[in-house]
């Protein structure tokens, strides 16, 4: 045994902005845990470093987030399979014997929270609509493919970077110019947005949102504002919405318990502590 006390934490750059800090330690004060959830704002040349430097501090583990989810895969000794499809790692262990453990939870955040948000939800029931093609979208393409999605509708500014993550995932995944976004909504069970459009300092969404359903569940990833244009349109229109604070909440859940060994529960406190 030892008397070290667990320590985790978050590693990005900008790092100030996170509200994991909040959360984690929400968690670890609720269940009587001693322990520590630290921010850390490290520099792509010095990632590696740090992170083999870290264990030998009493650090159990750390989560990465932007700009260092890809590199921090390829530093990692052991990779989960559905860390290797996203192709990024948001969650790593530090095992006792020295060895890096990479995960993604970033996908199962997601299901989670519209396991949530939207208990009728039935993934199998038709077309989802994933809008952006970036780290976030590749979680969310493969945790909704895993669920049952039957057709996954992709489009992003850059069609190109969207024909690329198509191709990665095979027949299910069709992409969709940008331009003609809209367009496909009416057809959509499922909206996502996992673009940053929406988020506070950052350009509008712009996609034209008449053809939304009632029956349509719209997510945004984005909260910041917690209900952005994307959900109040949505709401508007009587659609089922989703806010994405519910993911980061959810996602953090099994990186807590592999480093604390305590599962936490998340309620309307854990909401609260991310929001403080």
């Amino acid at each position: 045994m030892s008397d070290k006390i667990p320590l985790a934490g978050v590693i990005g750059s900008p790092i100030s902005h996170s509200k994991s800090p909040q959360l984690h330690r929400h968690w670890l004060k609720t269940l009587g845990l001693r322990g520590d959830y630290i921010p850390m704002d490290v520099s792509a040349q010095d990632l590696e470093t740090v992170l083999r430097t870290l264990p030998k501090a009493g650090f159990v583990g750390v989560n990465i987030t932007i700009p260092h989810k890809e590199a921090a895969l390829e530093i990692a000794d052991l990779v989960t399979d559905r860390a290797t499809l996203i192709g990024a790692a948001n969650t790593l262990i530090f095992r006792k014997d020295g060895q890096i453990h990479a995960d993604n939870t970033d996908g199962y955040g997601f299901i989670e929270n519209l396991k949530a948000g939207a208990p009728n939800w039935q993934p199998h029931v038709g077309p989802a609509t994933v809008l952006g093609a970036g780290g976030a979208a590749r979680a969310v393409i493969a945790s909704l493919l895993d669920a049952g999605a039957p057709e996954i509708l992709l489009t992003n500014r850059t069609r190109v970077r969207a024909e690329k993550l198509a191709d990665d995932f095979g027949k299910k995944v069709s992409v969709v110019d940008w331009v003609q976004a809209g367009n496909i909504l009416e057809d959509s069970a499922l909206v996502a947005n996992t673009t940053s459009l929406g988020m506070i300092g950052k350009p509008a969404m712009r996609i034209p949102l008449d053809g939304l359903r009632r029956d349509t569940l719209v997510t945004d990833l984005v909260y910041t504002p917690l209900k952005t244009d994307l959900l109040a349109a949505a709401e508007a229109a009587g659609c089922v919405t989703v806010d994405g604070l519910g993911m980061l909440l959810h996602q953090a859940v099994p990186a807590f318990e592999r480093w604390f060994g305590h599962r936490p529960a998340v309620d309307s406190a854990a909401r609260a502590a991310a929001l403080r």
